[in-house]
Formats: C-alpha cells, structure tokens, sequence
C-alpha cells in the first residue's frame, strides 16, 4: 500500500500500473495471498474498530510520506480492502494490457495457458496415442490458441512493467497454478457480498 514510511525498500514494489511485484516467475501467487490476506485483515480490523498502525525505526526515511513520523502512519480497514480490490480488479482486467488473467473471464484472458491438458487437442478430435513427447513435440510450441480454456485458472501475470506474453513458451507468465486461484475464491466472495449489500441499501433508500 505504499503506506511503510522509510521508502521502496520497506513497501511492496509495484508495476507502473499499480500490481504488486515480487519476482518476474508467477508473480500473481504473491498478488492473489496477498489480496486475501488483506481481505481478512480487513475484516479484523473492522471488527475490533482498529486502524493498522505502520511503525518503523526511528531514523527511517519519511520524506515520501510528507514527513510523517511512524506513530503518524495509520490505515483504516476500509483503505486496507480498497488497496485489495484494486489489485483484484487488476487480475480482472483493469491494467494497461486491458486482459483478464482470470481464465474465462471477459472477453479478453489468455489463450495460451502453459498446461499440458488444455493444450492438447482431445481424444475427440485426434483418436492417436498422444505421450509425453508428442504433445510436447506437436502443441508446446504451436502458435494456435488452447483448443480448451482452462476455465478459473488465474496464471502467472505480467511483468515488471505490465507487459504480458500470451504464448505457452513464456510459462513464467502463462503456467496455471491452483495456488494463485484459491486465494481469490475467498476473496472475490468477500467483494461480492459486500457489492449485495451496498445494493440492499440502495434499494432500501428510494
């Protein structure tokens, strides 16, 4: 959140655009933990009425925070979700690349999933053994789009710079893991049930 007085080198870098980012190889596992980490924080926070309190030493560097000193940096549990959802919007599709790294989600996701089974024609369609090397050998590096989507699989992200590579070679940003998923099942939850109510009390006000 940017809100550690002492510079970069206490805060989460970020992209131009905004995404948290750890290491060039799947970066959205640590974007998508830390999303659901917050979410619940969040709700912690909300619940004991308590804002996050961001402490540093005392000779810390605070020039980017406007010269606030550490007892100055407070955070309330609504800014904490607010940063969260950016990031989960993020995910969804709204970056500089305009795609959702959600699989199936929009119009615009990738098409390219590095994952053998989705990337592989089905049984269907080609009645021959297919093994390891011949799938490797006829579809790993085949330009043609996944003849499956691999539908709620969130892969590896963008870059540094919010560039993204749709092709199965860069696996760095197109593998699929079910531990970059899971965290958002929780969390895209969350938002909704807070979308349902936000409307609740609209409705409740005409």
């Amino acid at each position: 959140m940017n809100k550690n007085p002492g510079g970069a080198a206490r805060n989460a870098p970020r992209t131009p655009a905004g995404l948290i980012f750890i290491r060039p190889w799947n970066n959205l596992q640590y974007v998508t933990n830390a999303v659901f980490l917050l979410t619940v924080h969040s709700d912690l926070l909300a619940a004991l009425g308590e804002p996050l309190r961001c402490t540093v030493d005392e000779d810390a560097d605070t020039s980017d925070t406007g010269g606030e000193t550490a007892a100055d940096v407070v955070v309330r549990a609504e800014e904490v979700l607010a940063f969260a959802k950016t990031q989960a919007d993020y995910i969804l599709g709204t970056n500089p690349m305009e795609t959702s790294y959600l699989v199936g989600y929009s119009d615009k996701y990738p098409r390219r999933v590095h994952h053998r089974a989705a990337s592989t024609a089905s049984f269907a369609d080609e009645k021959g053994f297919i093994g390891c090397a011949q799938g490797f050998d006829s579809w790993y590096s085949a330009g043609e789009e996944n003849p499956h989507d691999l539908v709620g699989a969130v892969v590896g992200g963008p870059d540094g710079e919010d560039r993204f590579n749709d092709q199965r070679g860069a696996y760095m940003q197109t593998e699929a893991c079910t531990y970059n998923t899971a965290p958002m099942v929780g969390v895209f939850s969350r938002l909704m049930e807070l979308d349902a109510e936000e409307r609740l009390r609209e409705q409740r006000d005409l």
